[in-house]
């Protein structure tokens, strides 16, 4: 039996205003190539790279959410490699002296997080759909010089499921620090893998890179492969090759591209146009102290306060603004009652505002239900003051107005019928109009009384419990 060991490289283009050393902007959504740019992000000569600040803060407060070390002094590196993409014949970025050190996230230890500028985009396809020559690629340089996190794990990780977990909650930890939006598909984040297989517990195999892995579950098909590739290579008597891999996510392959370079292939050396880092001056412990909640944090507190299951906490962690509603709304819900009940209130949440805002396609932003009227709404749920359809309704009539949902009940005449004498009437009246039911039911088919139910709901248009008309309808048939 093979043991697998896995190491993961991640990319993060940071968010900032402008490039990592110029003041171009650091546009993604820039369809015209080749407009943000400048000398300096073009590599001409004489064209002297400034440090953007606001970039060494991002790659910060991402160390002290990894709980990491944050280097007092570092520098920035040359890496010397020739690409179409890189327009000076170098990447600066940092080798021996990160910006950050240590940490760990879902109990994977993180060797480094380093600071560095992006390459450009090699384009195979014209804006607009158009291909190029079969014989040319062209590069667009827009985003050459932009922010770029690199963040390296140690090879801790055992198998493709902890991989995607960690990039997941990685890439949670960045949207909610607000360094990267960490979007796969944009390019925003993107995932290396090294991986290696071996039969001896604590012995390395040799080291396979895969690159090109842009979205999560081609992380996990691209780990998958390469360990069965290489567990087949060794079963034939093969030798592993050090080597870089892409991920053929059509083919769903992982294919040889080139042999794995060495750190002395680069020929790293300090930038000379470029001083050394020195943060010793920075008050990290404020920093640290300016952090949002972070993912796992909330997820305990959730459960903890709210008694919701981890299942249901993960919906309210992947959407920020759906936690920060449902907060909202348990608070107004525990002014109102005594014991709110939460589960309820994620039920209606999660399933009827969430299904109206679908079929609306509209956001938080646009929803005109305040999370204090919705929380209303819940209150008169739990208190049998409204009932399931009825609610439904009133959701669509208050996002309509923005009213709160008894001002809509008074001005519209709804109510909940609940009274034993009206409905024992309501249900006498029914009965009289439908002989065929209750012939039914007296040869023996159940199903006739939740026609009379049926019957009554539309009655009263939503408004009377079905649980107490099918009480009373059975009562009836049965004497």
């Amino acid at each position: 039996m093979y043991i697998p060991t896995i190491g993961l490289e991640i990319h993060m283009n940071g968010k900032t205003r402008t490039k990592m050393f110029c003041a171009c902007p650091n546009n993604f959504e820039e369809g015209n190539p080749n407009i943000n740019t400048c000398p300096i992000c073009l590599g001409h000569p004489g064209a002297l790279p400034v440090v953007n600040e606001e970039a060494v803060k991002a790659i910060v407060k991402l160390g002290l959410a990894l709980g990491s070390t944050i280097a007092k002094k570092s520098h920035f590196d040359r890496k010397s490699y020739f690409y179409p993409d890189l327009p000076k014949g170098y990447q600066i970025s940092q080798y021996d002296h990160p910006v950050v050190q240590g940490g760990s996230l879902k109990g994977i230890r993180i060797t480094r997080v380093h600071l560095e500028e992006d390459a450009g985009r090699l384009m195979h396809e014209l804006p607009g759909g158009e291909k190029t020559k079969e014989d040319a690629t062209y590069v667009d340089y827009n985003r050459g010089g932009t922010p770029l996190l690199e963040l390296v794990t140690e090879p801790d990780i055992k198998n493709a499921e902890e991989a995607v977990a960690f990039a997941k909650e990685l890439q949670l930890i960045l949207k909610y620090v607000g360094i990267s939006d960490a979007d796969m598909e944009k390019g925003q984040m993107r995932v290396e893998a090294n991986i290696s297989i071996s039969k001896e517990a604590g012995k390395l195999g040799t080291k396979v890179e895969v690159k090109n892995i842009n979205s999560f579950r081609a992380v996990h098909d691209a780990i998958e492969f390469e360990l069965k590739r290489q567990e087949e290579a060794l079963e034939k008597g093969e030798k592993i090759k050090q080597e870089t891999r892409g991920w053929n996510d059509v083919k769903h392959i992982t294919e040889s591209q080139r042999s794995k370079e060495s750190a002395h292939d680069y020929r790293y050396f300090p930038d000379p146009d470029l001083p050394p880092l020195d943060l010793s001056h920075w008050d990290l412990e404020h920093m640290k102290n300016e952090l949002p909640e972070l993912p796992e944090a909330k997820r305990q507190r959730f459960v903890a306060s709210f008694g919701l299951s981890l299942e249901q906490v993960e919906g309210f962690i992947e959407e920020p603004a759906l936690a920060q509603y449902f907060e909202e709304s348990a608070s107004e819900l525990a002014v109102r009652i005594a014991q709110p009940n939460y589960q309820l209130l994620c039920n209606y949440l999660s399933s009827d505002l969430k299904g109206l805002m679908n079929a609306e396609k509209i956001d938080f932003h646009a929803l005109k239900i305040s999370p204090e009227h919705f929380a209303h709404l819940v209150a008169l749920a739990q208190e049998g003051k409204v009932l399931s359809r009825l609610a439904k309704n009133l959701l669509v009539q208050m996002h309509e107005s923005g009213e709160d949902p008894e001002t809509i009940m008074s001005r519209t005449g709804v109510r909940v019928v609940d009274d034993a004498g009206e409905l024992s009437t309501l249900a006498d009246e029914i009965i009289a109009k439908n002989p065929k039911a209750v012939e039914d039911f007296k040869k023996g088919n159940a199903n006739s009384v939740q026609f009379l139910v049926g019957q009554g709901m539309a009655k009263t248009r939503g408004q009377a419990s079905p649980e107490k008309l099918r009480e009373i309808f059975t009562k009836k048939l049965q004497s």
